[in-house]
């Protein structure tokens, strides 16, 4: 399978070999032509790369054909959907014939005009508005559609591909977190189709990773065989064994639930850095009512603590109080020499995250749309079990940021200080 494209400055055509480009294990949904191509896998699998790959070339070879590419909010798509797309565009060699813009989010194939769209979840409107000037809206790809929790959502999707076309077709690719997730009764639970391509994937059929990468897979495998199931072969994740089971998605204005008379903020932070998201969980919590609404988060590897600094300040929270995790004293130092004057420590202590555990298993916790990290995390989260497959006391140590966030935001609650909505 080779594919001609012009080189830059317009001299001459090559020629590339695309499965040098993209490697082995995805013929099959390289190829498939029927409506819903579903990529369920595990981290380091290439999905989002082969797709946005596959994309890139059918727009090149189809000229009336046009793309959207979509997840649960808007502000994740630059970080992802659309630095694979650029990334594809130049792995395939023809960077100088499209056009990039980052205010709105675009991409448009110079030759013929076609489009890339970026749209997300959290403006229905500007999806069902979107018209192709150039041929027509044949492709959507949603990136991550495990955040996508309702059923009803995606068929706003669905909706918006429609009218003539070479084929038409929609591309979701996701983590499977959770057994429950309506994507796996509709797509992978249903009988054979035509129409469905659903297909599991996993890090071996990554041939571009080193040794590294794979030796990370290897001891996961052996310290945490549930989350290796998961994360390492993109196996469904179960519900038995979750550490909250009492919690949901709740499309609230947390300004109403903050004007309440008994409702107080909650901040707490976890840092990362390179190979861990730095995590913020925003909430409010009603002691008398036992509830806890999550309203906003922020997730993001590789922010220094100025960045971090200044994307709390952009939302607002620069004058909260946030309990921050105490392994980092420096961090924190720093943070509150920059302006964020009510950060303090944690007060970790022996059997903490136990005792917070059990003391946030006593609330309704009410999870926002627009906290699609602090879901994933939530309705993954759950206790290690020994070697004859028996719960233990404790917590699996990974993809649990927001988890530990959220502990710390609530340590004064536990321990009965009082506090303020600022």
């Amino acid at each position: 399978m080779r594919l001609a494209v012009g080189r830059k400055g317009g001299e001459g055509v090559q020629e590339i070999y695309l499965p040098d480009l993209v490697g082995g294990g995805y013929r099959d949904f390289w190829h498939f032509t029927g409506r819903y191509r579903v990529v369920k896998g595990s981290r380091a699998s290439k999905k989002s790369k082969t797709t946005a790959l596959n994309l890139i070339w059918r727009l090149l070879r189809l000229p009336q054909t046009n793309l959207l590419v979509v997840r649960k909010t808007y502000r994740s798509l630059r970080d992802s959907c659309y630095a694979e797309l650029c990334w594809a565009i130049r792995r395939l060699g023809v960077e100088a014939a499209w056009q990039r813009r980052e205010e709105p989010l675009e991409l448009t194939y110079l030759p013929t005009g076609q489009k890339i769209f970026f749209r997300g979840l959290d403006d229905p409107q500007k999806i069902t508005s979107i018209a192709a000037r150039q041929g027509q809206l044949c492709f959507l790809w949603l990136e991550e559609a495990y955040e996508v929790s309702r059923e009803e959502d995606f068929a706003i999707l669905d909706e918006s591909i429609r009218g003539e076309a070479p084929f038409k077709q929609l591309t979701l690719t996701f983590n499977p977190w959770n057994e429950n997730h309506w994507l796996k009764r509709r797509f992978f639970d249903c009988p054979a189709s035509p129409d469905i391509l659903a297909k599991t994937v996993d890090y071996r059929c990554n041939e571009f990773l080193d040794e590294a990468d794979r030796r990370v897979f290897a001891n996961m495998a052996i310290q945490n065989p549930r989350r290796y199931r998961v994360a390492g072969l993109g196996e469904w994740g179960v519900a038995e064994g979750l550490v909250y089971e009492n919690w949901r998605e709740a499309d609230f204005d947390w300004r109403e639930a903050a004007a309440g008379a008994q409702a107080r903020s909650i901040f707490g932070l976890d840092f990362g850095y390179v190979n861990d998201e730095t995590a913020l969980f925003c909430g409010l919590v009603d002691l008398t009512a036992r509830r806890i609404w999550v309203f906003d988060e922020i997730y993001r590897r590789g922010l220094s603590n100025e960045q971090l600094y200044a994307e709390i300040v952009a939302k607002g929270y620069a004058k909260e109080k946030i309990c921050a995790d105490s392994a980092e004293p420096k961090s924190i130092d720093r943070l509150r020499e920059l302006g964020l004057s009510r950060i303090k420590p944690a007060r970790k202590g022996a059997d903490s995250v136990r005792h917070g555990i059990d003391f946030l298993q006593g609330f309704e916790i009410l999870v926002s749309p627009r906290c699609p990290n602090f879901l994933a995390e939530i309705s993954a989260y759950s206790w290690q079990t020994d070697k004859n497959g028996r719960l233990l006391n404790v917590p699996e140590d990974g993809h649990n940021h927001l988890m530990d966030a959220m502990r710390y935001a609530a340590e004064d609650l536990l321990r009965g200080a009082s506090f303020s909505f600022a």
